[in-house]
């Protein structure tokens, strides 16, 4: 047990935690101190127990063995009472997810206040509120409307006041998701320094990431657990790119480069096309995708990007202009037709669009091609070939489950996202639409999805890449467009282009704002 002088300065001990879930052990005896003003990056693949270990801390779960410990001013642990979230708040925890949880009704404020006060209260509150959070602001750069309502404001922003509803409550641990996920480079600049400026004034803060390059630049030491356990926590100082990634997946990874490819002739065009409504509408899109080659969007999320790729997957008709596939205009799209005519799909929701949870892995690796003869005759299901034809397609793509009888459900993110590709890439498809191919994908798993989409584009498919990870895009890219508000630029060579000015004009900058 730590004494006195190894407990000077700590805010949060996990120690020893142990969470089990039938025979699968998500923690094994992980234990981690986090210091009063330190920034620790929390790294590992996806399955790897870090979700598990963040909602062990904030309440959400019990674990089997080991304790929180909590010291919100650093003077002193004390066991944090286990399974209560209301505890973690009380305690001084405050935790940020990638998937925001504000009423998009109301403003800014409300959002901050709600949860704090008795209802009869929150109108007789409002005023210190205000003042405590104007305070909270300009100390912390955190600069946001507070009358304005959740709907009104960018993603930055949105980000902004959840960060400032876990100050409002007098939060000294900050535990964020993910956190530059669905932000321009500019916003995630942003977001850093005032996590830098939060530290300095005493907070401790863990992030979980995927993205090595903001880890390396933004945190004083790291964690990686790898197969539910803690393989690493050193200084940063003492890591680089290569070394974390070896950390997380236990073995050297080659990052994927492109290499220049040759575009051959139109294969897929949008010609002002114009769908949806609201924000994520389309208005007059013009989009020329040619056989191999991978065409790049980027944009903000909330921009257009989900009604595009419903347009193109056959889920969302057209209000205006047309659609053409191999010199064929497409009439009355469906997501049937467009798969009967060459179109893989890797859906932007992997786990609401990618995969029926219930079902099990053969049948989710057979699913869009459950007409085929190799899958059914005379109307009954050939489940034994089905089955074959899945072994076969869990060794090619390494999907880790214990049989192809398991439910996909039980499946960890990147081997559903596998299971996805090996579905889609199998049936060699003219053109493929990969909708945030590697959202919360661990390194590895990253590596693989790029891989198999520049094999796609090599035996001469078009690839439409729709991602809110510049890095991505610049790796993949052949062209690159941006889309704003529903309009997308004209796609240029990824190669006159940078991560400023993509970002730039993702927030809504023209090219000479850019340049």
């Amino acid at each position: 047990m730590a004494g006195p002088a190894q407990d000077a300065g700590v805010v949060l001990r996990l120690d020893g935690i142990t969470k089990r879930f039938g025979a699968l052990t998500a923690n094994g005896d992980v234990s981690l101190d986090l210091k009063q003003g330190e920034i620790l990056a929390l790294l590992g693949e996806n399955g790897a127990g870090k979700t598990t270990l963040m909602n062990i801390l904030f309440g959400h779960y019990v674990a089997d063995e080991g304790r929180v410990m909590v010291s919100p001013d650093g003077s002193g642990l004390s066991e944090l009472e286990p399974g209560s979230p209301h505890a973690a708040l009380q305690a001084g925890i405050g935790m940020v997810h990638q998937h925001f949880t504000l009423a998009e009704n109301l403003s800014a404020l409300d959002n901050i206040l709600l949860g704090t006060e008795r209802l009869a209260a929150l109108s007789s509150s409002r005023a210190p509120a205000r003042r405590k959070l104007e305070e909270l602001m300009a100390r912390s750069g955190l600069t946001v409307s507070l009358d304005a309502r959740i709907s009104q404001l960018s993603v930055g922003e949105k980000q902004r006041v959840e960060i400032l509803k876990a100050l409002y409550r007098d939060a000294r641990v900050l535990v964020l998701d993910e956190p530059t996920a669905v932000l321009t480079p500019q916003e995630s600049d942003t977001l850093f320094a005032t996590l830098k400026k939060l530290a300095d004034d005493g907070l401790g803060i863990i992030f979980i990431s995927h993205k090595l390059a903001e880890v390396l630049a933004s945190s004083h030491r790291v964690a990686v657990l790898r197969g539910g356990r803690k393989v690493a926590d050193l200084p940063t100082a003492e890591c680089d790119r290569r070394k974390l990634a070896e950390l997380m997946v236990g073995h050297a990874i080659v990052e994927t480069m492109r290499s220049p490819g040759t575009p051959g002739a139109p294969l897929f065009v949008l010609n002002k096309a114009s769908a949806g409504h609201g924000r994520d509408a389309l208005h007059a899109v013009d989009l020329t995708l040619k056989s191999g080659e991978i065409l790049g969007i980027a944009g903000v999320s909330g921009n257009g990007q989900t009604t595009l790729a419903r347009v193109i997957s056959g889920l969302e008709p057209l209000t205006h202009g047309s659609m053409t596939l191999e010199g064929t205009v497409i009439g009355h799209a469906s997501a049937r037709t467009m798969i009967d005519n060459g179109l893989a799909r890797i859906p932007e929701d992997r786990h609401h669009d990618g995969i029926v949870g219930a079902m099990s892995v053969s049948e989710n690796l057979a699913i869009e091609a459950i007409r085929k003869p190799e899958n059914q005759r005379l109307g009954l299901l050939r489940f034994s070939a089905m089955r074959e034809r899945a072994r076969n397609l869990i060794k090619a793509y390494d999907i880790r489950c214990q049989s192809e009888d398991s439910p996909a459900r039980l499946l960890s993110g990147g081997n559903i996202q596998k299971i996805v590709l090996a579905r889609t890439l199998e049936t060699v498809p003219k053109v493929v639409l990969a909708a945030q191919p590697s959202r919360g994908l661990d390194v590895g798993a990253t590596s693989d999805v790029h891989k198999r989409l520049l094999a796609a584009r090599d035996r001469g498919a078009g690839v439409i890449l729709i991602s809110e990870d510049l890095d991505e895009l610049m790796r993949l890219s052949d062209r690159i467009a941006v889309i704003h508000r529903g309009h997308l630029s004209e796609a240029e060579p990824s190669e006159t282009l940078d991560r400023g000015s993509l970002g730039l004009r993702m927030a809504g900058h023209n090219a000479e704002d850019a340049a």
